[in-house]
């Protein structure tokens, strides 16, 4: 929500440069990294506010939940099996890699260079208290290709561009799995274990709940009640 927010302004408070967006403010090279920066120290806040005053007595656990993306390489070349995983530290890990390890991912670090926040030792030492699970938002699956800036396609959909990556759902004009009513949403079982498994290996097997996964529904007065209420697409 941060890169629609503040990349290419499709979501409030629609901040984008002009180059992104029809945005009367904003600037996506770095309104972006400060908002997320702000996010993470957030809920550092909130963990040892929590870790102090509530945990012991409630027993409770506090994480973040994170919007996932699986990402296949739109061609079997090395630079697009790189850009996979870029992607993935410019989405996933970057908000978790800060969180669990104090630090934003290498990848982001050598692109972004000044333009990505860094952390003050007081906020390192809050982020010490890390999170007790890891809640997973996914829908679907892109394929990723690596590219330069003036090869971009500027599009409301392509909020990661300063991963240098062009992601799609089709290649060769064969999506990558069965089209729903929503752009950039396939249906992409395989997806599901494998961000799963890459949170999982990246953070050391961090408890993780999978709490949004489902099916977009378009508005069709064909459909009947009965249709709707067994959902198989869903279940699929």
């Amino acid at each position: 929500m941060v890169s629609l927010g503040y990349s290419i302004g499709l979501y409030p408070p629609n901040h984008c440069s002009k180059l992104f967006g029809d945005c009367q403010l904003g600037d996506s090279n770095t309104e972006p990294y400060i908002a997320a920066h702000n996010v993470i120290l957030s809920h550092a806040t909130v963990v040892d506010i929590y870790r102090k005053k509530y945990q012991v007595e409630q027993k409770g656990m506090i994480g973040i939940v994170m919007n996932t993306y699986w990402f296949e390489p739109l061609r079997n070349i090395s630079a697009d099996r790189l850009v996979v995983q870029r992607t993935l530290s410019f989405s996933v890990a970057w908000f978790l890699d800060p969180i669990i390890y104090g630090e934003y991912p290498p990848e982001m670090c050598i692109l972004l260079g000044s333009s990505l926040p860094t952390f003050s030792i007081e906020e390192k030492n809050k982020l010490e208290n890390k999170l007790d699970f890891i809640g997973i938002i996914h829908y679907s699956t892109l394929y990723a290709k690596d590219c330069e800036f003036s090869q971009w396609d500027f599009n409301k959909y392509q909020w990661l561009w300063n991963a240098s990556v062009f992601f799609t759902g089709e290649r060769n004009g064969i999506p990558i799995g069965v089209p729903t009513p929503m752009p950039l949403f396939h249906v992409v079982p395989y997806g599901l274990e494998k961000i799963v498994s890459y949170v999982k290996e990246r953070y050391n097997n961090t408890p993780m709940f999978i709490t949004e996964n489902g099916y977009p529904l378009g508005s069709n007065s064909n459909v009947s009640t009965e249709d709707l209420i067994n959902d198989s697409r869903r279940v699929e």
